[in-house]
């Protein structure tokens, strides 16, 4: 097996010194239950599908009767009667006889057949089948999908178009799914101005607060925009404590230019504890992590594509370790 790469190894260290599920639940109505991670698992109240069923269009049969069919002898079959999609019973019918049957149609127990359509030649209120049709063919069972009180959907799912259907399948209109992380975002940087600003000579604009806003919302959190911190390592200290007080996790883009790497590095240190201080990759190395009493603190570059790809490899990991989402780490791309 080979060894994992210095940011796998930077990744996993840092997700594992975050707390898993590491805030409250709430319940949340299934309509706006999207994106959401469940905090508690959905269990099937009842079997899915409710009743045995048919899958296709066509003749319920007894099995046996179509046992000996064949191009040389077909077997016939007079039809007595429908069962359509939503109808709450199947007609009682004889041996020769059959009923009419939909996609969807409830079947009983015992040795029936469907008989797909194509597959009958139909003449008025008869037909004949020219092979014969194992039993159960073409019905699926009640409870073969789910059985009751099994797992649905796990907690640690995060909530897809998929898993909303299957949870809307089963009647249920609301989950227990682990509340939003609010995450606060610093841009820092003496040469920073709001992006809204006219340039000047040696300004930057702060596109990275937006930026990593609309991440932070796509990776399931809340963003707050902390606003642009300026390079005063006392004041910038204080804001960010003041953040950890008021929100999950703490993003901030840039700000290692000032003395090296060394001012972001010991402004996790001043605030919390350093677990990540740079990772040797190709670029956007100055990739500094930490957290402050279990609150993560996710320093990228100032560089937007770098600072987007660092988000996307430790934030999105730890947001989902604090929300308890059974996700594996991000991969570089």
């Amino acid at each position: 097996m080979s060894e994992p790469s210095p940011l796998t190894e930077a990744q996993q260290r840092f997700s594992d010194s975050i707390p898993f599920r590491g805030l409250g639940s709430e319940p949340c109505a299934l309509e706006q239950a999207l994106g959401h991670v469940l905090a508690r698992d959905v269990t099937a109240p009842e079997d899915m599908p409710p009743y045995h069923r048919a899958i296709v269009e066509g003749f319920l049969i007894h099995t046996a009767d179509g046992a000996k069919a064949s191009e040389e002898k077909p077997a016939s079959f007079r039809i007595v009667g429908a069962v359509r999609p939503g109808d709450k019973h199947c007609p009682a019918f004889k041996p020769g006889e059959a009923i009419r049957i939909a996609t969807g149609s409830l079947v009983p127990d015992g040795p029936y057949s469907s008989v797909r359509a194509w597959e009958a030649k139909e003449d008025g209120d008869t037909f004949t089948i020219t092979r014969p049709f194992p039993p159960r063919f073409f019905i699926e069972e009640k409870g073969c999908d789910l059985k009751q009180g099994a797992v649905a959907v796990a907690a640690g799912a995060r909530l897809d178009a998929a898993a909303i259907g299957t949870i809307a399948a089963l009647g249920i209109a609301s989950v227990t799914v682990t509340a939003r992380p609010k995450v606060t975002i610093f841009a820092s940087g003496d040469e920073v101005v709001p992006y809204t600003q006219a340039m000047t000579p040696g300004a930057i604009r702060d596109s990275n607060s937006l930026m990593l806003a609309a991440a932070v919302t796509t990776a399931g959190a809340v963003p707050v925009i902390g606003g642009i911190q300026r390079d005063d390592f006392d004041k910038f200290a204080a804001a960010v404590r003041t953040a950890l007080a008021q929100s999950d996790m703490v993003l901030i883009s840039g700000g290692t230019a000032v003395g090296g790497r060394d001012f972001i590095s010991d402004l996790v240190k001043a605030v919390g504890e350093l677990v990540v201080d740079g990772v040797p990759m190709r670029s956007g190395r100055p990739l500094i992590m930490g957290h402050a009493k279990g609150k993560p603190i996710v320093c990228v570059a100032g560089h937007p594509p770098e600072a987007l790809r660092g988000f996307r490899l430790f934030g999105v990991a730890a947001l989902n370790r604090l929300a308890g989402c059974n996700a594996e780490l991000p991969k570089d791309e």
